[in-house]
């Protein structure tokens, strides 16, 4: 390993040693030169030192997504059983005897389940690649003395960056020329404001690497400046590249994924006990143990819903669907039904209660009176300086053009002082055609008092004494309460200066008025409130603004006489305190990034479902202790990553149809994992009861494969059904216990009139067309007893197991008051069809099924509408009871 190799593979390739030696030495280290790499050069170092890509976020290879489809805790427990029919139905079975029916009817189950999962992840990962493909990023590089726009994937170590005010910092840079460089890197740090960096800087003792001054760091920004560096790190070896590793690692168990575990369980400990139970008691009553475990085997098969996470995938890929006609991308399939069950959104306040376009409301003179001056001198303060022009410059621009007839050819930039967080204000110095000189500074309040000496007051201009300091800033405090941001302006007149300008010229000025800006909340934002509060979900404001501000917008938006809590509140309380006042309020401001992921963090160990709305790196680490991470299509690289939906409108109103979406996808879901775990049971007690009292099986293997075949395909369509509007109101979320609860109530309720099933078709049905009871019967008509038997219990568990899909899943009056949507009516109308007509077809004979007389029919619909009126009554006393049916 050469020198070079094992520098970079060391200490986050040793900013240490780029900080400390000088730029020559540096740009002979990469072998580059101050005319920059060529192409050829360009791609040796891109072997030696990597590519320019995060690999946070990391697509799933095929064979993975293939793996997750077809090996789930169901489709395992079916694999093994169909290698348990194969070796006794087939390998071990006398030749006459081998039948491969069953094992494919299981492997059938099992494809059906995976391929619909396989097909509909694939699609949801086409759809977030699209999305993350919007957005490219370019920066300018010195290739052979040509400066070229470059996408940041094909920039390497030893490049020759170019800077500018609004650029994004495209790799770990080493600057080798700066000019009043300022760079906001609070994706490092969290800090709040831009810090300054030169190319001249020495490094003293130890320090930590955000903080040497002649680097800047990948994800982070040029306020304002500019400046020129050679590239020292790319992609993972940035330490944007590691803060994205360290957030990609981190992805707790969401709700959802927690109850499908339980859920999944639960099922599988139930079909443990009940298989081998009922093998036994067929074993011991019957005698014949080979058949009793294969009729043990089909019970497996039977109380395995094999296919919920084909059912869970297709409902979550529609839901997913729907949404993105609706200007929402799901890109992770799970926040689907997060959305339903998210009780507490967290959002910030700045664009999503507000509209994320600063408005110049008012140009005050220190009268309080509009005044064309003062926004004239702001305009030339914005309009010259060669910064980035944040929303503020632009309303002032914006605002002068409209208001204002200005000739900027009549005036030329002689010199600019730029902008910085410790003076909080900016100044230019212009010249008109006459000479006359003037330099013009506006920035925060209480900075621009300290340098003006002062005012123009009533028409006058006199000192600034601490009586006019005082009322100015009780004007500025009246203004923010109307949620108002202010800036002062103040000018100087033919400013003196030795030299070129500098922060030492900003003095004895003159305070000639006020700019105050609004950030306006959306039309929509208070009726989106509304609805969110409506259907159970609370909002808490997440925001980095001041008190003043935030409270007159929350005011605005309907959330009036709340008190606010501050950051440095929130920096003195320990978990169990942030945890209860988390809980009581609902607007934090002066907040910093951790402290907004800590708040996430007690809410969700609380027992809340959260989400969490932002589109700043910084939001990462929240947006990924949240349930749901929620962006904006807008928002850096790395927040979109974080995310599990992206949102092509940042608006609360989206984000209320999403919730709806969400509960509607789980309540489909339930409606599969209910029925289908109830009517196992009861199916199952019915198979344990008769297993006890008759002298043969209850059904045959293969006649409960196929049965269990014709109920999973109808339950496919479950999807496409529609749910109750007051099922919306609430969240939901997944409670495994409840399952339990559900199969015991309601489970039951089909073993009543499977019995009575057994008892019409035993003594009534079955003696009269072979002429005799069972035991007076010789082998043959036996056999015939056995068939018509198994064909009327069959056609029976069909029609209660499917029809009974219309009862649960609604608590009204199925038919009536709840109509299923068209493709569930269809579907499992077809398979009552096809079940109910086997026994008079050759293959349902070839199953071991017979025809039945036409009475049987008249006792079938009498025990089908009995059964679905006994059902009604008990659904009824269990949302009593338990307060939900799904």
């Amino acid at each position: 390993m050469d020198k070079r190799t094992a520098l970079t593979k060391k200490n986050n390739q040793s900013y240490e040693y780029f900080a400390r030696n000088s730029a020559e030495n540096i740009i002979t280290f990469f072998n580059s030169s101050k005319m920059g790499l060529s192409n050829q050069q360009a791609v040796l170092s891109r072997e030696e030192f990597g590519e320019n890509t995060i690999t946070h976020g990391k697509k799933t290879p095929l064979f993975v997504e293939i793996i997750k489809a077809y090996f789930t805790p169901f489709t395992i427990v079916l694999i093994a059983l169909a290698i348990i029919s194969f070796i006794t139905d087939y390998v071990i079975a006398p030749p006459a005897d081998r039948d491969l029916i069953g094992v494919l009817i299981i492997m059938a189950m099992v494809l059906i389940s995976g391929t619909m999962t396989l097909i509909q992840s694939v699609k949801s990962n086409q759809a977030a690649e699209k999305l993350n493909n919007m957005v490219k990023i370019t920066a300018t590089v010195v290739r052979r003395k040509k400066e070229v726009e470059l996408p940041i994937e094909e920039i390497v170590c030893g490049d020759i960056i170019k800077l500018s005010a609004g650029d994004m910092i495209p790799a770990d840079i080493r600057l080798t020329k700066t000019k009043d460089l300022f760079v906001s890197q609070s994706a490092m740090t969290g800090e709040s404001y831009p810090v300054e960096k030169r190319a001249d800087y020495k490094l003293k003792g130890n320090s930590v690497e955000t903080e040497y001054e002649n680097i800047v760091f990948m994800g982070s920004n040029v306020i304002s400046g500019s400046a020129e560096g050679i590239v020292v790190s790319v992609g993972d070896n940035t330490l944007f590249g590691k803060v994205a590793q360290d957030v990609s690692d981190k992805n707790p168990q969401t709700n959802f994924e927690v109850g499908i575990s339980k859920t999944s369980w639960l099922l599988i400990r139930f079909m443990l006990v009940m298989a081998p139970a009922v093998f036994l008691i067929n074993g011991l009553t019957k005698g014949d143990w080979f058949e009793a475990f294969l009729f043990g085997l089909s019970v497996a098969v039977g109380l395995t819903p094999e296919m919920l996470p084909m059912i869970v995938t297709t409902n979550l890929v529609k839901g997913a669907s729907s949404m993105a006609k609706k200007g929402t991308i799901i890109k992770n399939l799970n926040a689907i039904q997060n959305f339903g069950a998210i009780d507490v959104l967290c959002t910030d306040k700045t664009g999503t209660l507000t509209q994320d376009k600063i408005i110049l409301e008012y140009h005050l003179d220190c009268d309080g009176k509009e005044d064309s001056r003062v926004l004239r001198h702001a305009f030339f303060n914005s309009y010259y300086q060669t910064g980035l022009k944040n929303l503020m410059d632009v309303a002032i621009i914006d605002a002068a053009k409209e208001e204002l007839s200005i000739d900027s050819s009549k005036y030329k930039k002689v010199d600019e002082i730029p902008f910085d967080f410790k003076r909080r204000r900016m100044s230019v110095v212009i010249e008109d055609t006459s000479g006359k000189t003037q330099m013009i500074t506006k920035g925060a309040v209480e900075e621009m008092l300290e340098i003006s000496s002062f005012v123009d007051y009533q028409g006058t201009v006199t000192p600034l004494t601490e009586s006019l300091k005082k009322e100015i800033l009780k004007t500025v405090e009246e203004l923010n309460e109307d949620g108002l941001r202010v800036l002062a302006v103040s000018q100087k007149t033919n400013p003196a200066t030795i030299d070129e300008f500098s922060v030492s010229d900003e003095n004895e000025m003159v305070l000639i008025g006020y700019l105050a800006f609004l950030d306006p909340p959306k039309e929509t934002t208070k009726a989106a409130l509304e609805a969110l509060k409506k259907h159970g979900v609370g909002v808490k404001v997440l925001t980095g603004d001041n008190a003043l501000v935030t409270k007159s917008v929350c005011k605005q938006v309907g959330l009036a006489n709340e008190e606010l809590i501050t950051g440095n509140e929130i920096t003195k309380m320990n978990d169990f305190e942030l945890k209860t006042i988390a809980e009581k309020y609902n607007i934090f401001v002066k907040l910093t990034p951790q402290q907004k992921t800590r708040i996430v963090q007690v809410l969700r160990e609380a027992g809340h479902t959260v989400g969490f709305m932002g589109d700043g790196i910084n939001d990462a680490p929240a947006m990924k202790e949240a349930d749901v991470g929620i962006s904006v299509d807008t928002a850096v690289d790395i927040a979109k990553e974080s995310a599990d939906v992206i949102l092509l409108e940042k608006d609360l109103m989206v984000l209320e149809r999403g919730l709806l979406a969400g509960r509607t996808t789980f309540g489909n879901i339930m409606k599969y994992v209910k029925m289908t775990a109830s009517s196992n049971f009861g199916n199952m007690f019915s198979v344990v009861v008769a297993s006890i009292f008759l002298p043969f099986l209850p059904m045959l293997p293969l006649q409960l494969l196929f049965l269990n075949l014709i109920y999973d395909i109808s339950c496919m369509s479950i999807p496409w059904d529609h749910v109750d509007d007051e099922y919306l109101e609430q969240p939901k979320k997944w409670n495994a216990s409840k399952i339990g609860s559900f199969m015991k109530w309601l489970g039951p309720t089909s073993s009543v009139f499977d019995i009575t099933t057994y008892l019409l078709m035993y003594f009534v049905i079955c003696p009269q067309l072979v002429g005799g009871n069972y035991h007076d019967l010789d082998p043959a008509q036996q056999a015939t007893f056995i068939a018509i038997f198994h064909a009327g219990w069959f056609i029976e568990s069909l029609w209660s197991q499917t029809l009974v899909i219309h009862t649960l899943r609604t608590p009204k009056i199925p038919f009536i008051q709840s109509r299923a949507s068209f493709i569930l009516t269809t579907i499992t109308s077809l398979g009552i069809a096809v079940g109910t007509i086997l026994p008079f077809t050759s293959f349902g004979q070839s199953l071991g099924l017979a025809e039945l007389p036409l009475n049987y029919f008249a006792w079938l619909g009498l025990t089908i509408v009995s059964y679905l009126f006994l059902v009604m009554i008990v659904k009824k006393f269990y949302v009593k009871r338990f307060g939900e049916l799904l």
